[in-house]
């Protein structure tokens, strides 16, 4: 079976605006063909062009839960350091100043839980407006 692409030899070349080059090539970005080229041939042989339509509020959504995923990852690092530094020490007033550490971070990882818990039930209720 012969690639469809093999027996396109000739080229068309024609000159435009650069309004009408953006008009035709943010149509040809929201649909989904693989390049303008594809585009403008689905456009000339009357073929079904498939649109794709992306919501901006769902980008913004996946964005913010991307930081707060990294916020959260790095508390819970932070936290892991202290739980491993805690189980390696042998005196007493050491293990007391890592014990007061361990809280501050214990505090911090359940603000940081609580702020994403927050996050999350806004970014959904303004998502399914």
């Amino acid at each position: 079976m012969k690639n469809e692409n093999s027996n396109r030899t000739k080229r068309i070349i024609f000159r435009m605006s650069p309004e009408e080059y953006q008009k035709i090539e943010r149509r040809s970005n929201a649909s989904t063909c693989k390049n303008l080229s594809d585009y403008l041939r689905h456009c000339l042989f009357d073929k079904p062009i498939v649109t794709v339509y992306r919501d901006g509020t769902k980008d913004d959504y996946l964005a913010e839960m991307g930081k707060l995923r990294q916020e959260l990852n790095a508390v819970g690092n932070n936290f892991n350091q202290v739980v491993k530094r805690l189980h390696t020490i042998d005196e007493l007033p050491e293990f007391r100043n890592w014990l007061m550490v361990f809280e501050v971070e214990k505090r911090t990882l359940s603000n940081k839980i609580d702020s994403i818990k927050e996050h999350i039930l806004k970014l959904s209720e303004s998502w399914l407006r």
